[in-house]
């Protein structure tokens, strides 16, 4: 770990970065194994888990959609003088599973969100969706309330795998899914994983067939973890496969996606031409984003510094304390010598990596002040630079831990 002399600078910001708008649904119909995210089962009255119908509708005991939608809103309200005179230009709908909000839910809070701060005419609005609460009417209704882009969490098709990791979808109805997904909008991504329990090279690379066949145009391939406070951490799933398979998965995926067009421009995420997720740019590009909903992470630039932000994780304590005027549970500035880390951190990520001058604008540091640890990177052969750009090289993209460690401060400054 280096320590990155940052004694004399004033630092500070000249200009604001571009700002998205995050929107967290806490709900889902069942937690998998390996979710790590602020989600939280539907439960009835008597406390029993909601057994999901999507003819139903989602309001079959397990929340009240619309108070959440003005709780939503009142949140945002609150948020405004942060913000204000800002447009945002981007908006994205996670979770647990926004897919369980109707249709008229989600018209009624982008009305409520259109009403309250600039919403660029252009701005991409991404809605994440589970393959087992697709219905063809409810999808038109969201793409009528002004969603353009849908995130849907496939995983796999492939029942075994399914199974295993928790999924309340089979691979029928994932099929069936992205079809209604793709008759209602142009813009698509499926989220699949490999490295799954017991799965193989060929396996890995079937569903990446599959996907490709429907003709989707944004493609997110993440290596399975396991992550602390999960039911995998507790019970480690047999069969996983060891580093070496998984590495030549991740080779095989990679060259599969590139030989049928799409462009490797993140870790995980691959697109057609024109089709990058504009909002995940933004989180990687260091830009700002506010976090409204139970668990919401937010980042704000101000010409004063950087102030990041979480709301109440619990869905019932997150809705009192909005109805209390104190939606945001923690908040901290973050320290000068822990920003060219942070930056890194999202910059990094990105496969073509960055114009150097975009340190400055996002940091308010003169590149100067990494330039032993970027010396270091490059000599490890983990980056390469030119006149006007920083990007990672290969391997610096397969070690993007060690390559990241060169940047982190003592934490003093």
């Amino acid at each position: 770990m280096s320590v990155i002399d940052l004694s004399g600078l004033k630092g500070g910001l000249r200009e604001l970065p571009p700002l998205s708008l995050y929107i967290h649904f806490p709900w889902c119909v069942r937690k998998c194994p390996y979710c790590d995210f602020n989600s939280h089962e539907l439960k009835s009255s008597n406390g029993q888990t909601v057994q999901w119908n999507p003819q139903a509708g989602v309001a079959s005991g397990g929340f009240d959609e619309m108070a959440y939608v003005q709780t939503l809103l009142r949140d945002l309200e609150y948020s405004l003088p942060a913000i204000w005179g800002r447009s945002v230009s981007t908006i994205f709908m996670g979770g647990g599973t926004p897919s369980l909000f109707s249709a008229q839910a989600m018209d009624t809070l982008l009305a409520g969100i259109r009403a309250r701060l600039r919403l660029s005419p252009e701005a991409e609005i991404t809605m994440e969706a589970n393959p087992g609460t697709f219905e063809a009417e409810k999808f038109r209704g969201y793409r009528e309330a002004g969603i353009n882009r849908l995130s849907i969490g496939i995983q796999s098709f492939n029942p075994q795998h399914l199974q295993v990791l928790g999924r309340i979808h089979d691979g029928d109805e994932a099929r069936r899914a992205i079809d209604i997904a793709l008759s209602c909008f142009d813009n698509v991504n499926l989220d699949l994983m490999y490295a799954l329990p017991g799965q193989t090279l060929e396996q890995a690379l079937q569903d990446i067939d599959t996907a490709l066949s429907h003709g989707i145009t944004h493609l997110s391939a993440y290596h399975l973890t396991i992550e602390p406070n999960t039911l995998y951490a507790v019970r480690t799933p047999q069969n996983l496969p060891d580093d070496e398979v998984s590495a030549d998965m991740q080779e095989a995926i990679e060259a599969r996606l590139a030989a049928a067009g799409f462009e490797h421009y993140e870790t995980s995420a691959f697109a057609r031409p024109g089709k990058r997720s504009r909002h995940n740019v933004n989180y990687w590009q260091f830009g700002d984003y506010l976090g409204i909903g139970a668990g919401a992470h937010g980042k704000i630039s101000s010409h004063e510094g950087i102030v990041r932000e979480m709301r109440h994780k619990q869905p019932a304590a997150y809705i009192q304390a909005v109805a209390d005027g104190q939606p945001v549970q923690s908040s901290r500035k973050v320290k000068r010598d822990e920003l060219p880390f942070e930056f890194m951190m999202n910059l990094l990520r990105l496969t073509g990596g960055f114009e150097t001058r975009l340190f400055t604008e996002r940091t308010g540091l003169p590149v100067s002040c990494i330039r032993n640890e970027l010396q270091q990177a490059i000599q490890q052969g983990l980056l390469e630079q030119d006149a006007t750009t920083i990007r990672p090289t290969l391997q610096g993209q397969r070690f993007l831990n060690d390559l990241l460690t060169l940047f982190l401060g003592d934490g003093d400054q």
